[in-house]
This record gives structure tokens, sequence and C-alpha cells, in this order.
């Protein structure tokens, strides 16, 4: 198929804005939870939807009284908790314009964000962010408040705002229409400096409003709950925080680092995530069963996980199978969906592919990974897997409102409810990234199949041509190989060279337990292990099950193996931990040459 389109299930209205949805949801549920709050103890405290409106509207009287008027820019830099959804309803409500900042931002990138959006004022968590703030203070004169969170800011905002009258709050909130900026959201940096998207209050309102029509298991059921553990500066948690406020969700919230612990206690029924997670989360388990001899015994429970959700797909599971997949369910399954809470049903994936063979697993353990796709100019997803339309190794059909066609040179392009606004003071960047006809040029290359589910192939910047002429999309060998246990992260490279190669990083959190289950020092540290042999050995078994899916030309031949990890504060990973592939071909150029006995690229 060449397009696929459907049409809206609810429209939005023109005095709308997103105060509406928790107007709805107090009016309709005032005493349903809305939020749980991690205690000490990993007990959780609970806020009811009347509870939470109360909040927000004291706090949005704060902001009034400081000044703060319609349509002025408020950067925000804080970790995934409860106040960051308080604080970005009460900037809904008080007219203002929020601008979210990852906490991981460097102190460069915080000064590139405030003095490009403009924004007047600051709310910061805590003083080790307060710090970075500070480093370039100086360089951004627009800011004329600044408060931190940890300091009480937000109890002497709502002591300020008991000023304020009902009536002038209740006007406030009513002053933004559905085409009026929402939020100012910059992308990630992956290519040059983050470009800042206008989303609007109508991307945010046709999105909830129709996906929770479109996935009512998962939204519209008794008791549904969620875990939120991704940094909600970024889109995805973003929608997903107010479409819980709409839908009447309830959310946690959990740093990564505590996900396991807390999400016994919290029992979510869905969960947001990328791959990395699902990937980690398998061999975590791999190797903790290897540790304990019982490593046979789950790649026999995995293979037959994955042969019984194929099966399934197939209208048919055999006899001896059905006994296979209930003696490992018992054995195996059972407590790695006590591991996430035993209530688990559904996961949402997005920001890169998940490997079938994880899809296949986590289906068969009881969870459907429902991977979609979009970008922050379409507010997020503008495609995904539904519970009952639902086909692993694509991004899904595309959500209702939302129409998709692909140009002659493969590029998707998009139109519909959730694509944004404009570029923040780049017009020029903005016509350009239209098309005559107003569908927007995403910059990924995709199919769609007959059925009308979409399937991502790569990344149109992406795209490595050889010296011989090959066209190589990265992420068809990348995928794969970061599923292995012991691989951090996969570059592939060979832009006008003779052959394709790939910069390896080990996972340091996983490298001792593989280490130990292979016989082999658990402490050497990361150079030591990028010289193992034992090490080599498996990356290069790994790489030699990712070329199987490829022709020989588009296999990987020469590998390396980088003594370090990619991160954030690198400049190598995306908060999202996507690859910034050009500052990496950069800052390893050396070692990319070295990886082709010296020579240059041919030109």
């Amino acid at each position: 198929m060449e397009s696929t389109s459907l049409p809206a299930s609810i429209e939005v209205a023109a005095f709308e804005n997103i105060t509406h949805l928790l107007e709805e949801r107090v009016a309709q549920t005032p005493e349903r939870i809305l939020f749980s709050i991690p205690q000490e103890d990993n007990s959780w405290q609970h806020v009811t939807a009347a509870s939470f409106h109360s909040q927000v509207k004291s706090l949005a009287k704060g902001f009034i009284a400081t000044g703060i008027g319609l349509g002025e820019r408020i950067a925000f830099i804080c970790k995934t908790r409860y106040e960051w959804t308080l604080i970005d309803f009460a900037l809904f409500y008080a007219g203002a314009i929020m601008v979210p900042v990852y906490e991981t931002s460097s102190a460069s990138q915080i000064e590139w964000i405030l003095n490009n959006s403009g924004a007047s004022a600051i709310v910061i968590e805590n003083d080790a962010l307060k710090a970075k703030f500070q480093e370039v203070a100086d360089a951004v004169p627009s800011i004329k408040q600044v408060w931190e969170m940890d300091k009480n800011a937000l109890a002497e905002l709502v002591e300020i705002g008991q000023s304020v009258h009902d009536q002038e709050l209740e006007t406030r909130r009513l002053s933004a229409g559905a085409d009026d900026t929402a939020t100012i959201i910059y992308t990630s940096g992956s290519f040059g400096k983050p470009k800042g998207c206008v989303l609007t209050h109508r991307n945010f309102i046709g999105l909830c409003r129709n996906i929770r029509v479109d996935i009512p298991e998962i939204i519209d059921q008794q008791g549904s709950a969620t875990l939120l553990f991704i940094t909600l500066a970024h889109v995805f948690a973003r929608l997903i925080s107010i479409l819980a406020v709409y839908g009447g969700v309830r959310v946690g919230h959990a740093a990564p680092s505590k996900l396991l612990p807390l999400v016994g206690t919290f029992k979510p029924t869905f969960l947001l995530a990328v791959p990395r997670v699902f990937e980690k989360i398998y061999n975590g388990a791999e190797q903790k069963a290897e540790l304990a001899s019982k490593g046979k015994i789950f790649r026999a429970a995995a293979r037959v996980a994955v042969s019984h959700s194929i099966a399934l797909d197939n209208g048919h599971v055999p006899f001896l199978m059905k006994l296979r997949f209930m003696l490992f369910d018992f054995l195996v399954f059972s407590k790695l969906r006590k591991l996430l809470g035993g209530r688990v049903r559904y996961a949402v994936s997005g920001s890169a592919p998940l490997s079938s063979y994880l899809g296949h697993f986590y289906r068969s353990l009881g969870v459907k990974i429902l991977e979609g796709y979009g970008l922050t100019e379409t507010t997020a997803p503008l495609s995904v897997n539904l519970p009952h339309k639902f086909k692993i190794g694509t991004v899904g059909p595309v959500l209702p409102g939302t129409s998709v066609r692909i140009a002659p040179d493969g590029e998707l392009l998009v139109k519909g409810i959730g694509v944004f606004k404009e570029y923040w003071r780049d017009p020029e960047l903005t016509a350009k990234s239209f098309t005559s006809d107003g569908y927007f040029h995403t910059g990924d290359h995709a199919v769609i199949d007959s059925d009308g589910y979409i399937k991502i192939t790569g990344r149109k910047k992406e795209i490595i041509v050889t010296a011989g002429g090959k066209n190589i999309a990265p992420t068809v060998l990348e995928d794969p190989l970061r599923a292995h246990p012991v691989i951090g992260q996969a570059v592939v490279v060979g832009e006008k060279r003779p052959f394709i190669g790939a910069l390896i990083t080990l996972d340091a959190e996983m490298l001792p337990l593989w280490l130990k289950n292979h016989d082999e020092d658990p402490g050497m540290s990361l150079a030591e292990a990028a010289q193992n042999p034992t090490v080599r050995a498996g990356v290069q078994r790994a790489i030699d099950r990712a070329n199987k899916s490829v022709s020989r030309a588009e296999s990987i031949r020469k590998f390396t193996i980088l003594p370090l990890e990619f991160t954030e504060a690198s400049g190598h990973l995306t908060p999202k931990l996507s690859i910034k592939r050009e500052n990496i071909l950069r800052d390893f150029e050396a070692d990319i040459t070295t990886l082709y006995g010296g020579e240059a690229p041919q030109q």
C-alpha cells in the first residue's frame, strides 16, 4: 500500500483546551484515585481526582500571583515524579506555556533552550539542577524568576496564590483555545541543536480522546494503572500523563533504578518503555538463570514461548506445544510475571524497533508489547498496535484522525490531529518540513502492508552508502546486536567504505554477571573486557546471527569494542537512549579509520 488513513472518532471543539480534560474527569469521578505517590517504606499515598484538581488550582493561583502572564513560557527541569504533572496542569490553568527541559541536559543545552524559547521563569527540582542552571544564568537574561521545588517553592506559591480570586483563575483557564500553543517541546538533538516543536491544545485533546476510543482495553478498565519511569520531559510520557488524567488511569512514578522494587507493590496493568528496558529484563533473567545452572531451562522456555506466539498467529497451537508451554509457564513465566507486579497485560514501546523474538516472548509471557511510532512533531504516536489489531514486527495501524503515505523515495509522510503547528521561531525550517498539501516529512523510511500496518525500515538521514554503492539501513543490524546481553550499543559504519563495520560498547551493568557465567573474572574493567577473547567471541557470535538477516554485501565484516559506555552526559545518547550517530561518528573517527586499516573513505 502507498497510503492509509483513519477518520477521527471524536472531533475537538474550537473553545477547548487541556484543562477541560481534568474538569471532565473531576465531574465524572471525583473520588477516583488518579495518582499514587511512593513513600519511604514502599507504600503508596493516594491522590483522588478532586484532590488533584484542588492542588492544581491552588498552584495555578500562585503562578498568577507572581505575575506570570497569558502565553508566557515557563521552563521546567525535574525528574519523573508526581509534581511534574501537578505543575504541568497548574501552568495550563494559569494560561502559561511550559517548556520542559530534560534533567539530563548539559548546561549549554539548557542555555540554548531557555534563550531560544524566551522563557521568563524556570521551575527547578533541586540544588544539583539549579547549579547546572546557574552555570549559564548570566547568559539567559530573559529568566526573571527561579523557583526550586525542593526548597519549598511550591508551598510558597500556593500561599501567595490565596490572594487570587476564583473568577480570575477561571478566566485564565478558559483563555486558550484548541489551536493555541499548549507547550514547546524541544527535540532531543540527535541531529544538531534541539528544535522547539510547538504543540497545541488540539494536538493533545484530539489524541487523548481518540486513543481512549481506540484502546479501551487499556484505558477504560476498572483498576487500570501505570507506573511511569521514562522522563516526562519526553513527549511520549507527557501525552500519556495527560491521557491518564482524562481516562482516570492511576499513575505512579519511579526512577528507572527503582522500577522493579516498586512495580511489585504498585501492580500496574500496563507499562511504557523503550525496547532497551525489555531487552534488559530478558537478558537479566537469562543471566540469573545461567548463574543458578538453569540457563538451558530458561532458553528452552524462551524458544517454546516464541513458537507458541507464532502458532497463535497461525491460528493453531499443537497439543504437545500446549503441554510444554503449560510446564514452562509454571516453571519460568509465572515468576517473570510476578517480577512485573502480576497484573501487567500490556506494554507500549517506542523510540526504536523491538525484536520480533522479544515481541513473541513477552506475548506468551502474557504481556502484549504494543509497538508504536511517532515523533515530538506528531505529539508522540501516529500509529500503534492495538490489543485487538496486533502484528508483531510492525508499529501498527494509524490512529484515528491520521493519514500517512509513502513518498517516491520511501519516506513516511503524515497529516493528522497530532501533527505539530510549527518549529518555534523557525518559519524556514517549518516550510521545508511540510509538503505543498500539508503532509509532514517524518524523516523515516517505511512500508505499509496490505492490512494497513506500518513498518519503519530506517532513518532517512542514517542510510549508509558503501563504496560499492550499496544502500544500507544500519538499524537492521544494530537492533538485533543490542539485544545481546553483553552488548550495550552497536553503531554500524561504512559510509563510502569497502565493507560494513561496527563500533560496539559493552553493557557495564550486565557485564560482570555475563563474565561470571562464562568463567571469566567478573571484576575486569571495560578496557580489559574489550580485549578479552571470550567477550570478543560472544560479540562475534551476535554479529554472525545479525548477519543472517542481510546479504553478504550488507553484513558486518569487522568490529571494534570501545572501552567505554555511550551516555547522555558524553553526548552520545539522547534521553530516550537512542544513539546520536553524528556525534559518535565524529568522536570516534580515529577508531573507524583504524577499523579500515588506516585508509580514508573513498570520495
